[in-house]
């Protein structure tokens, strides 16, 4: 965070450079939406393919991504909403007053290419499924093989660019809309396929119970062999790589920018929305699909990108999920990259910064390599800033345990912190060494490097001064804290009262919305239960995909124009927030 003076004008401050305001805090709706819909996303049609490739058993995915998905959220829960909610900080600026500018820059540069990378994957999978419109052949080299492909990519990409460029807000508002079609779809698209899996596994379109589904499983989703005959992946394999998926941002901290919003540290749990619906539910209907698919097309899961997918499962809505669930995710990780740019260019507002690395992120997502090597990526940008989170966490929840001081490189106007850059070149040369000799699974990799980073960095913070008397600093700092509290107590007079949509139409509009998402799922038990031969299941499979198009397109309108009206309410209804914390605590639910 810069460095405010008790002088400075609050006024000339970037709003996101200081803690987050009390009335600009957000309700649970907003987090559980949000990870719904960025964990509901296309890199689950890769993802669950790969187990998929992988080799791994019916019965280690079903218990192993649950165990690992349960261990993700509760270090959401645990380690990154407490931090976040008692600091009301980003990580990017957090760090700053830490480990002072030096480190913060390459951290913040760091982040700046891990999301931009992530995102440029997730524009990528989406305009895999709008090639199909244009005939265009699918892409599994690293490099485009079509200029028509790279229009289309320019194409998607400048829609999600536009819509993370204005914030938290409209990054939740559009995961609330999609969120729950996700999710409706993700499960829709496995029961049409399930059909002709147990007839090329079972001789037999219908299931007579649970053992059938482990038996479809074994034989023909989740086999236990990879794509190399050999033994696949094992349950501590699916577990770690559960967990550790999205390290980056639970023991990275890097989510510590979406839950300084929260109003408690117990909405860390809401996490676990995108973790089961998501990680859980969407990575085992992707591999359904996608071996589904391999089956109805007689090729193997490796030859098929995510449009291919999508599009043989659903008909017409597969492009519809594979364009919905890419925005939602890159939404949310380019937000994380504008903003990680916002903190190294501080005269520059974060729409800006977004916008210029979302210019970059399109042109990488040309490149097809980038979502075909999701998981290595994931998993080495997890290795990578995990140390930082160790680092973060030492300094705010064991420091104050031991006798030394929080922010003691700030109190002391360090602007490199050796122990912290030390702490985190030691961490990766640790980290990456134990890979490299292969001492454990590459997918637990992060917890060893967290637990060393956190001893190294104490020792070093010790003896370079964390250990001094800071009393009067620490006054300073609590006195700026009541100013900027004062300083936006007083701004958030002129904030607004959210008040909630009422009105019969409204109604009418939420419950068509509602009823679309039933009628798409009756449809799709209708495939799953009720195709007693194949020529039931070509049949009932046709109309399920012409009616679920339908219901999709009304479901969004329906959604669209509720939140439409919700919104313009609000700006109608707008006026002054009255000067108490209870007021203030209400302003955006």
């Amino acid at each position: 965070m810069a460095d405010i003076q008790s002088n400075t004008s609050f006024n000339q401050i970037n709003e996101e450079q200081m803690p987050v305001a009390k009335n600009k805090l957000h309700g649970w709706k907003h987090f559980a939406g949000l990870y719904a819909g960025e964990h509901v996303a296309a890199t689950e049609f890769v993802i669950g393919a790969t187990f998929v490739a992988l080799g791994a058993a019916t019965k280690d995915i079903l218990l192993g991504l649950l165990i690992g998905n349960l261990l993700a959220m509760c270090s959401w829960w645990l380690l990154t909403a407490p931090i976040a909610v008692e600091t009301r900080l980003s990580l990017y600026n957090y760090l700053n007053k830490i480990a002072g500018n030096s480190m913060t820059k390459l951290y913040n540069w760091a982040n700046v290419i891990i999301f931009s990378v992530i995102s440029a994957a997730m524009i990528t999978v989406s305009s895999t499924a709008v090639r199909f419109l244009f005939d265009i052949p699918a892409q599994l080299n690293w490099y485009p093989n079509s200029l028509w492909f790279v229009a289309i990519v320019l194409a998607v990409g400048s829609i999600v660019v536009l819509v993370a460029m204005f914030g938290f807000s409209t990054v939740a508002d559009f995961s609330k809309v999609c969120a729950p079609w996700l999710f409706v779809i993700f499960i829709a698209g496995s029961f049409t396929l399930f059909p002709a899996l147990s007839n090329h596994v079972l001789g037999s379109t219908t299931l007579t119970g649970w053992s059938d589904f482990i038996t479809i499983g074994d034989s023909s989703i989740w086999t236990g062999i990879n794509g190399d005959g050999e033994k696949g992946i094992g349950l501590l394999e699916v577990i770690g790589f559960a967990w550790a998926a999205n390290s980056i941002t639970h023991f990275g901290l890097i989510d510590m920018a979406i839950f300084r919003f929260a109003k408690r540290k117990s909405y860390g749990l809401f996490s676990g929305v995108g973790m089961f619906f998501g990680h859980y539910l969407a990575w085992i209907s992707a591999g359904i699909m996608g071996a589904g698919v391999a089956v109805l097309l007689k090729t193997t899961i490796t030859q098929l990108d995510p449009g291919d997918v999508a599009y043989h499962a659903l008909g017409l809505t597969g492009f519809v999920i594979i364009i919905i669930a890419g925005w939602t995710t890159a939404n949310a990780n380019l937000y994380r990259a504008g903003l990680a740019a916002q903190s190294i260019f501080v005269n520059h507002s974060r729409e800006k910064t977004t916008a210029v690395v979302g210019v970059v992120t399109v042109i990488i997502a040309c490149f097809p390599f980038v979502f075909s090597q999701m998981l290595p990526l994931l998993t080495y940008a997890g290795l990578l800033v995990v140390p930082v989170g160790g680092i973060v966490f030492a300094e705010h929840v064991l420091f104050p345990k031991i006798g030394l001081t929080r922010y003691w490189a700030k109190y002391q106007n360090i602007s490199r912190s050796v122990p912290a850059i030390a702490s985190w070149a030691l961490a990766l040369i640790f980290g990456f060494g134990l890979n490299a000799l292969d001492v454990m699974s590459f997918y637990y990799l992060f917890i060893p490097t967290w637990f060393f980073t956190i001893v190294v960095y104490t020792l070093l913070a010790k003896k370079y001064g964390a250990d001094k008397d800071y009393t009067r600093e620490i006054a300073a700092e609590e006195l700026e804290h009541q100013k900027i509290i004062a300083f936006q107590t007083e701004q958030a007079r002129h904030d607004t009262v959210a008040v909630a949509d009422t009105s019969v139409f409204s109604k009418v509009l939420n419950a068509v919305s509602t009823l679309s998402l039933l009628v798409i799922t009756a449809f799709a038990c209708q495939v799953m239960f009720f195709s007693s031969s194949m020529q039931m299941y070509d049949e009932n499979k046709a109309q399920f995909e012409f009616y679920c198009f339908i219901f999709t397109i009304i479901y969004f309108a329906s959604s669209y124009v509720a939140l439409k009206r919700q919104k313009a309410l609000n700006n109608d209804s707008a006026k002054p927030v009255l000067n108490n914390d209870e007021t203030n605590t209400r302003a955006t639910d």
